[in-house]
């Protein structure tokens, strides 16, 4: 049996028509860059995700460079992240001249710790502290970061928020969703997310009118009006033909999601019929919305085996992340070292994502969880 990380042509099918329909009418229309159905798209993001305003950019990873750029972060600044991460979290930082700097994760969520956070303010002194800038908590695999101890250390150091919601669209804490708590919401509208394009698209939320217009006048060079620059940008626009395509999706993000949600209590009961619990640890759901961008489970032991194996046998998988950002050798000239961030680089060493994709049918999830048991058992 053949089960992909991934398979995007069951959901294609399931809207090809309206995805067609949609499709003739911009290319009788011509206006490819922004314009009204991006706006019209805009509107129907900020609803989903309650917030006051959403602004359509050119990527998730541009999502996070604009957001940055509102609130004025650049040479000299330091931004706090997580070390365990895709690496545009920490990659926007360095581009705009700023500096990250790093804070361990929760070893049962992924997403960064408080504690570890709390602990990384109070080594902060004098100019140093008056560098901190910012903070990007991160909503890793689909289920949010503990936002209200990150929000409240926040506002006592001044630092803006700015949620990477990259893979965390609909997902919640506390009633809350992603992207509505901080001050910037960062989403990725890439092909694999839950709410994929058909290529690079991304959005910001906010809660501020204002924020929102600056945002739209840095995505176009800091233009206003046209050929005039207050500001300087950066050219983030969202293409009109993304924008359609995601319109189109968000009306049934929310059946995706549940499937989603169902696959993941389906391969729950799967790995308790199996026995499995002192080989894998299954991603718990500690927030009140978990939306399953990923199914990751911790692999105690021959993680890299079992991937290999599961290859063999048909089984897509992926490792998100084997690197942690702190050892990135790019990242170097911070003079982190093997052991700053040990939640971090165990995950890195322990994590396995298993298909997860809203068609995933039940015969599939079976063979899955039967493919893990059958290799542990020869393990012994």
């Amino acid at each position: 049996m053949k089960v992909p990380l991934l398979d995007l042509t069951g959901q294609y099918e399931q809207i090809k028509e309206e995805i067609m329909e949609v499709m003739q009418k911009i290319f009788q229309e011509q206006h490819f860059i922004l314009g009204p159905r991006v706006k019209a798209l805009e509107a129907e993001l900020a609803q989903y995700c309650r917030t006051v305003d959403a602004v359509g950019v050119s990527s998730g990873t541009d999502a996070l460079m604009i957001s940055l750029m509102a609130a004025e972060i650049g040479s000299g600044d330091v931004v706090l992240t997580t070390p365990y991460s895709f690496f545009a979290t920490a990659g926007v930082v360095h581009r705009l001249g700023a500096q990250p700097a790093f804070c361990d994760i929760e070893p049962d969520t992924y997403n960064l710790s408080p504690a570890r956070f709390a602990e990384t303010l109070e080594r902060f002194k004098g100019m140093d502290k008056a560098r901190l800038r910012a903070v990007i908590p991160v909503h890793l695999y689909g289920q949010c970061a503990d936002m209200d101890p990150i929000l409240e250390l926040s506002k006592k150091a001044n630092l803006t928020v700015i949620e990477d919601a990259a893979q965390a669209i609909g997902a919640e804490y506390k009633g809350k969703r992603a992207g509505s708590m901080g001050d910037f919401g960062c989403f990725s509208f890439f092909p694999s997310k839950n709410l994929g394009a058909f290529g690079d698209g991304g959005c910001v939320t906010t809660q501020v009118e204002s924020t929102g217009h600056r945002l739209r006048i840095l995505r176009v060079h800091g233009s206003e009006p046209k050929y005039y620059h207050p500001m300087i940008g950066g050219n983030f626009r969202l293409d009109t033909l993304q924008a359609a395509v995601v319109s189109v999706k968000l009306k049934h993000l929310d059946g995706w999601t549940e499937k989603r949600r169902e696959n993941a209590a389906r391969y729950r009961r799967y790995f308790e019929s199996a026995k499995l619990e002192n080989r894998v640890a299954l991603p718990i759901e500690k927030e009140s919305r978990h939306i399953y961008n990923q199914f990751v489970i911790r692999v105690k032991d021959k993680r890299d085996a079992l991937k290999a194996f599961l290859a063999e046998s048909g089984i897509g998988t992926e490792i998100y992340y084997p690197i942690p950002l702190h050892l990135q050798p790019c990242f170097s000239y911070l003079n982190y070292r093997k052991g700053d961030f040990p939640e971090a680089e165990r995950a890195a060493g322990q994590t396995l994502a298993l298909p997860i994709y809203p068609e995933l049918t039940d015969a599939q999830a079976a063979y899955v969880v039967e493919k893990i048991q059958e290799f542990f058992m020869k393990a012994k």
